[in-house]
């Protein structure tokens, strides 16, 4: 729980879902939030939040995190508004399992943007500061997909590689200097994402290979501000498939694919 009335937590992506989770739980430990989305519902996520505690500072800021001037531009409104950000949430993103070239060079533009770029540049931007007081917390939401390079997973799972082992060396450099980064990396979340039956999503998480968005934002804040690297969102199941796949030959896969399995 932050000891300092004064400071925010930013979280991106937080109109539902994953998102609004993660500023949901921050704001319960004393946050003043600034949460972002390119939506322009992210005003009404700002407006449920401050049902819940009306004392914090709230803002929902609509802003197009997917243009490689979104960092900066983001950065510089926290510093016009004097807000100490001792905490980022990386949680912006797009889902999808596609063949990479059946893609559209601006959606191929876009995930790069939103998985890579803006939030490596925000770590930059804002880790400075951190790193410059003493104190601060950065959660980048990665993916189980980051360990399976596999079809259709091509742009997401490669994306979301990028951003595991950019947090992984954030975390080695800048623990020292009082500052934690942690990798929380999600299987299948109950977000409405998924083109699956009701049946099939309950079932799952009956079974624990599907979570609920709650679930992950307060797993993930746990491992957050005790300090972990990294924590992998369910478990074992997860786990043990992304071992399975490392695994796998190509010639298995090409297979898998001939097939029309994935």
């Amino acid at each position: 729980m932050s000891n300092n009335s004064s400071a925010y937590a930013i979280v991106t992506g937080a109109s539902s879902g994953i998102g609004y989770s993660f500023a949901e739980q921050l704001l319960k430990r004393g946050y003043n939030l600034l949460i972002v989305s390119n939506v322009k519902e992210i005003e009404d996520a700002a407006k449920r939040l401050s049902k819940i505690d009306n004392r914090l500072s709230i803002i929902g800021l609509q802003m197009d995190l997917g243009q490689q001037t979104s960092a900066r531009e983001l950065y510089e409104y926290t510093r016009a508004h004097k807000m100490e950000v001792e905490v980022l949430v990386n949680n912006a993103g797009v889902y999808h399992d596609k063949d990479i070239l059946d893609d559209s060079e601006g959606f191929t533009s876009l995930i790069m943007n939103l998985h890579m770029y803006t939030p490596a540049m925000l770590c930059y931007l804002f880790g400075q500061d951190m790193k410059a007081r003493g104190k601060g917390y950065i959660l980048n939401v990665c993916s189980v997909t980051s360990k399976m390079a596999a079809q259709r997973l091509g742009t997401y799972g490669g994306t979301k590689a990028f951003l595991s082992h950019f947090t992984r060396a954030l975390h080695i450099e800048l623990r020292k200097y009082g500052v934690s980064v942690t990798d929380v990396s999600p299987g299948a979340v109950d977000t409405g994402l998924y083109s699956i039956p009701p049946f099939m999503t309950k079932l799952g998480k009956c079974l624990g290979i599907i979570v609920s968005p709650e679930t992950l934002a307060k797993r993930g804040l746990f491992a957050f501000f005790h300090g972990w690297a990294k924590t992998t969102i369910p478990t074992v199941f997860w786990r043990v498939l992304c071992f399975l796949i490392l695994l796998a030959p190509t010639c298995l896969l090409r297979l898998i694919r001939r097939l029309g399995w994935f």
